[in-house]
């Protein structure tokens, strides 16, 4: 459909004006809130994704896409959950307690949204009950936590023992993510995940919820 190809041809270069204008005519012709959202707002920002992967795109790039996805979002949200649209899934996102770096984890929130998940965003210098408690009252599948620096990066095992010793390891699954980390730690502490940058993690997370 030709305005849904105008949406998201408008999301990935990062016209929010447009994008909002043609969500709301698309809204008028009585388009399918979810043909909008799956069909326009995210399958622009999957576009959007890939080339910020390949290093087509850049940080800056992408906050304009994804502020041009919240104009569309915003419009369509009321419609969505009237209809009672599903979401792909809920994921908590934070910095581990003792780190206050949260540019990256930002990112991956985003890039998460644009994908159709729900994020709950619990910030920097996160502990970890917080993360598993705001988990099972959010009713989320995955914890993503981000540590930029050695010294708090030894803090997210914590966030894996508590999971575990509350019996969540079959329904709650922890990705982890940062500069200092690698595959190896995450294994080391037992995360079920790893991600290098954003559009990983959004890969990593949709198959954590079985659709890689």
């Amino acid at each position: 459909m030709e305005i849904l190809n105008d949406i998201s041809r408008n999301l990935i270069a990062g016209d929010d004006a447009k994008v909002a204008e043609q969500v709301a005519e698309a809204i008028r012709s009585e388009v399918p809130s979810a043909e909008i959202l799956d069909d326009g707002l995210i399958a622009g920002m999957a576009v959007v994704g890939d080339r910020f992967r390949k290093h087509e795109m850049f940080l800056p790039e992408v906050l304009l896409s994804a502020r041009a996805m919240a104009a569309g979002v915003a419009l369509l949200k009321p419609l969505l959950i009237a209809e009672e649209v599903p979401s792909r899934g809920k994921v908590v996102l934070g910095s581990v307690q003792g780190d206050l770096h949260d540019i990256g984890k930002n990112l991956v929130g985003i890039m998460l949204e644009g994908a159709g998940f729900e994020v709950v965003d619990l910030g920097i210098d996160v502990p970890a009950d917080k993360f598993v408690d705001t988990a099972v009252s959010e009713g989320a599948s995955v914890i993503g936590v981000s540590s930029l620096l050695t010294t708090t990066m030894t803090q997210m095992k914590g966030v894996v023992d508590l999971v575990d010793e509350r019996g969540l390891s079959g329904r709650v699954k922890v990705i982890v993510g940062g500069a200092p980390l690698s595959a190896e730690f995450a294994r080391s502490i037992g995360a079920q995940g790893y991600a290098y940058d954003a559009a990983s993690a959004v890969e990593k997370v949709m198959a954590l919820m079985g659709e890689g």
